[in-house]
């Protein structure tokens, strides 16, 4: 499947739920958000369904996210009936960490191949600040638990304000050395502004290259993150949404008025 630039697109992030377990400052608000009412989002039958159908159109790679996907109860079969798909190549999960060492093994057992965790700090108080929770202790629980449940690699997404040479930043590619982890330097983003970067040790922010589409929970098939179209899914038909994503999917991102990284997974 290849848009009008040429640019070959293989890569579909499904946000499975708009809800979080954490509260990070340059994300969500203290008091949360709106939640979308449990009817609107997508079952994991449609979910399935419609991934099923982008593999055959070409779809290769498939990233689970949220909010925060392990919050939503029964991941594990998600997990279990996109790995039966034939044509995935790479299926992963983005997560915060909180709960993974919970899900790491089972996870796995349904044929999660890697996950990223976000950690923009390994200071317990600056952690606390920044997510409004004091999780740090649980997130590298987990950390531990996805590299012995062998989630690997394990990649550790570290949010930064200008660049990896932050204080904080420097503290996690230490650890991330020391414990044979993977990092990546994201800068903040504003969707609204259309403010965005090419991701320092990954591939994301790159509009020349860009081989992405994104599922919203509630079914909205979005072309760009930095930009405002979308197709319901629902209404327009699986198949034709995609194709249409790829027919409308723009050169470069602008900005988007009508999303947050909460609910359309980064």
């Amino acid at each position: 499947m290849f848009d009008r630039f040429d640019r070959k697109l293989n890569y579909l992030r499904i946000s499975v739920t708009d809800r979080c377990n954490l509260r990070c400052r340059y994300c969500m608000p203290e008091e949360g958000i709106e939640l979308l009412h449990h009817s609107d989002i997508l079952s994991y039958d449609e979910i399935a369904l419609f991934t099923g159908i982008a593999v055959g159109m070409g779809i290769d790679k498939v990233r689970i996210t949220g909010g925060e996907p392990l919050v939503r109860r029964g991941i594990e079969s998600l997990v279990t009936m996109l790995s039966k798909l034939e044509g995935i190549k790479d299926l992963s999960m983005t997560t915060n960490g909180v709960l993974l060492k919970e899900h790491a093994s089972a996870l796995k057992d349904a044929g999660l191949q890697r996950v990223n965790i976000s950690l923009d700090t390994v200071d317990r108080k600056k952690y606390e600040m920044i997510t409004r929770f004091d999780a740090l202790d649980r997130v590298l629980e987990g950390i531990e638990a996805a590299v012995d449940a062998g989630l690997m690699p394990v990649k550790i997404n570290c949010v930064v304000n200008e660049s990896a040479g932050e204080p904080d930043a420097q503290k996690v590619a230490e650890f991330c050395k020391a414990a044979g982890l993977e990092i990546r330097y994201i800068r903040k983003m504003d969707l609204l502004k259309g403010h965005f970067y090419p991701v320092s040790g990954g591939t994301g922010g790159n509009c020349a290259v860009c081989n992405r589409l994104r599922l919203t929970s509630d079914g909205k098939l979005k072309p760009c993150l930095f930009n405002d179209i979308e197709i319901d899914i629902r209404e327009t038909g699986y198949k034709e949404a995609l194709r249409m994503a790829a027919e409308f999917k723009p050169e470069c991102g602008t900005r988007s008025t009508g999303s947050s990284f909460y609910n359309v997974g980064g």
